[in-house]
């Protein structure tokens, strides 16, 4: 009897154990599928998605941006002939020569507004319709400016006194033998004090001749050759010539004193 039930149950021994084996190598591909899936799900959460065009960061270099016409959320910074910055939205509200270093801040991206900014060349489009986008620190960026600065503060500089000496020729327009004042005022466009210095001596009954040195060269050399002479060294404007009396800079008192003076022949 005990013989025949051990014949029976060995059957049933192999049966269990075939059974354990899938069983376990059945709970082993659940385990690898369920850590293979929350590996997946810790790589999405990173936010670390591949770059489409293959392209690996390059240090000290933002990331490729295509610029276009019609691309939006612009801020567009440019730089005129004096070095002051100037903001537009549209690239076609850029003036011509103000197009070869322009830079670029899309409103949408962080990117391009920290210590590496984008500068375009809006001068021409590229075969793709697109412009050139080239990486600058922000110090180099602020360096073009301040270059355009520097420059013209140099240009307004007058140059060193003669060693001549030789006596420089009367001013074009000004007879000093005229009845009354005759005051040149040296400035640009841009200057409001220059304006508000002419204004200020044609209210008081003075003629004024009014030279813009950024227009003409001419005008520009005349200021510093008078400035030499006066043993003044300034880049400031508006310079002004009050019968042959220098002054830097307009103060209303100074004016009118130099203008008294002139009217009666006395030196100040």
């Amino acid at each position: 009897m005990d013989l025949h039930l051990e014949t029976r149950c060995r059957p049933l021994l192999r049966n269990e154990r075939t059974a354990l084996a899938w069983s376990l190598r059945v709970l082993l591909l659940i385990l690898t599928l369920a850590l293979g899936a929350a590996g997946c799900r810790c790589e999405a959460s990173t936010g670390d998605k591949p770059d489409p065009t293959g392209a690996k960061p390059v240090s000290g270099q933002l990331p490729p941006l295509e610029l276009r016409d019609d691309t939006e959320n612009l801020l567009l910074t440019w730089i005129d002939d004096k070095g002051d910055f100037h903001v537009s939205q549209k690239i076609d509200a850029i003036p011509e020569k103000a197009r070869e270093a322009v830079r670029v801040v899309i409103t949408t991206k962080v990117e391009g507004t920290g210590k590496l900014v984008y500068v375009a060349d809006l001068r021409k489009k590229k075969p793709d319709g697109s412009y050139a986008v080239s990486t600058l620190s922000r110090a180099q960026w602020d360096e073009k400016g301040a270059a355009k600065r520097k420059a013209r503060m140099e240009a307004l500089a007058p140059p060193p006194p003669s060693a001549s000496g030789a006596p420089h020729p009367p001013d074009p327009g000004v007879d000093p033998a005229a009845d009354g004042v005759v005051v040149i005022v040296y400035g640009a466009e841009w200057c409001k004090p220059c304006h508000d210095a002419k204004r200020h001596l044609e209210r008081r009954g003075v003629k004024v001749i009014y030279k813009d040195v950024e227009e003409n060269e001419i005008y520009a050399r005349e200021m510093k050759e008078k400035l030499a002479r006066a043993n003044q060294r300034t880049a400031s404007i508006p310079i002004i010539d009050v019968m042959g009396q220098i002054l830097v800079g307009f103060e209303p008192r100074a004016l009118d004193r130099a203008v008294e003076a002139a009217k009666n022949s006395k030196t100040l």
